[in-house]
């Protein structure tokens, strides 16, 4: 399986008790590249659960898929990496929890943060919020294109933009260097969850293939 964490990244919206494995199903077999596991709220048993449903079917399609926040959560199910935002554990502790075959992904806003997070071990960065979104409360202002792209232009592993992202605003983050995107509402909220992965593949100038 290639552990490259560039294109699309689908991540779970389990608000208001959603079942999200309906759409995971969709999205990776219609190409998604990476599921991230995102379920804020629950307990660690319903967190382990669900990130070992979504496991097994990364592994159907040979899609990566990523644990957000906790990293013993990823290795206890087998998960190919750990997502960690800025009040998670720090990069370089998980980094030496996980170990060199773990992917680790980072939440940076800034080229400096950028740059410490990759020293410490980051293998990519999640980078946001690009644009406004309902999705996630109490986030800073929207970053736009352009501060995405100062972000990439700083380090030398995948910057993958978050937040606000629809098929139609995928062509200006990728121009301005991002590696991928990573998407919520855009294919949970999806009449046709498959479909709009097919849009935002074809946005980022890839097939559904890995």
């Amino acid at each position: 399986m290639s552990r490259d964490v560039r294109g699309l990244h689908v991540l779970t919206d389990v608000r208001d008790g959603r079942d999200c494995l309906v759409a995971v199903s969709a999205a990776v077999a219609a190409g998604a590249h990476v599921v991230q596991v995102r379920a804020k709220g629950v307990t660690d048993r319903e967190l382990f659960d669900l990130a070992g449903h979504v496991v097994q079917r990364c592994r159907s399609y040979d899609a990566l898929c990523i644990v957000d926040d906790r990293v013993d959560i990823a290795l206890a199910v087998g998960a190919d990496g750990t997502h960690l935002g800025e009040h998670d554990l720090p990069m370089a502790a998980a980094r030496r929890l996980a170990g060199a075959g773990h992917l680790l992904g980072g939440t940076a806003r800034t080229p400096e943060a950028a740059r410490e997070l990759v020293a410490a071990g980051a293998d990519y960065l999640g980078v946001g919020p690009a644009f406004a979104t309902g999705t996630k409360t109490g986030l800073p202002d929207a970053l736009g294109p352009e501060r995405v792209g100062a972000v990439a232009a700083a380090v030398d592993v995948p910057v993958i933009a978050i937040a606000g992202v629809t098929a139609d605003r995928v062509r200006s983050l990728v121009a301005a260097g991002a590696a991928g995107v990573a998407v919520v509402s855009a294919v949970s909220e999806a009449p046709d969850p498959a479909r709009a992965v097919r849009d935002l593949l074809a946005a980022l100038g890839r097939d559904g293939t890995r």
